[in-house]
């Protein structure tokens, strides 16, 4: 992930610009309409955007945290395997806040490698948090595989299905914000469907093609927790996951 970033104008970003994968919510604005006030609150959604942006990967250096590292467990591991994998993010080249259409959070682009966060969307820093998680998992599987984003739907599925699966988004807490509950397999019937939507908010394609894409490769993506080695249902089990894989880096690291 080397490169400097293209220099974008100031508006909203299209599907076609969010064109490889994304996260969507679903108490955003609906589909197709203006974003009102867009060129008066963009430096602020820009300037919040950042903030709130800096205090996940938590780059400066502050008192309360570790060695100055990310507070958040979840990006701190993805930052660590990313840089372990040879595609190390920073955040001036790798991430850019811009207002989006729709109820679009962020998405990933493969051709610039660099995370868009839909400033406009975004509410708080827990939600940030979350999608910065989310697009960073879409990150590594690039690094790491040859992913064929826009040639192949399976594969898109496949990292949505890890994304939604591994970034809290199926969390307890993330399901019970949005009303939605349930005993048996409920974690699994939240990942299968949040990929169909992140699929159908990029593709232009249909319900039935989306579903398809996803059953046929979701027991296989949905077992594939790397790097986290395990699903990380909440903050806790996220820090045990870190903690593992530094252990694995220095195990391997000895042989």
């Amino acid at each position: 992930m080397a490169g400097a970033p293209d220099e974008r104008e100031p508006g909203p970003a299209t599907r076609e610009q969010l064109h490889v994968s994304c996260q969507v919510f679903s108490e955003g604005p609906a589909q197709g309409k203006p974003q009102e006030g867009l060129l008066s609150s963009f430096p602020i959604h820009n300037q919040k955007c950042q903030l709130m942006l800096l205090k996940s990967l938590k780059t400066s250096r502050s008192r309360d945290l570790e060695a100055g590292g990310p507070r958040d467990p979840y990006v701190k591991l993805l930052l660590d395997a990313m840089k372990h994998s040879g595609c190390a993010v920073n955040k001036d080249r790798h991430f850019s806040c811009e207002d989006c259409d729709g109820n679009v959070s962020g998405g990933f682009a493969a051709s610039t490698s660099q995370i868009v966060l839909c400033q406009n969307n975004i509410r708080n820093q827990a939600h940030m948090n979350r999608v910065v998680t989310h697009e960073l998992i879409h990150a590594f599987d690039h690094c790491r595989a040859h992913v064929h984003w826009f040639t192949n739907v399976r594969h898109l599925a496949c990292s949505e299905i890890r994304a939604a699966n591994l970034s809290g988004d199926c969390s307890l807490v993330s399901e019970i914000f949005r009303l939605h509950f349930g005993l048996k397999r409920h974690h699994q019937t939240c990942v299968r469907d949040r990929a169909i939507l992140s699929i159908l908010a990029v593709r232009s394609i249909s319900k039935e093609v989306a579903q398809k894409a996803v059953d046929e490769v979701f027991e296989s993506c949905f077992n594939d927790h790397e790097p986290f080695g395990r699903i990380p249902h909440n903050n806790m089990y996220a820090r045990y996951a870190h903690r593992d894989f530094q252990n694995r880096d220095r195990y391997y690291s000895n042989i």
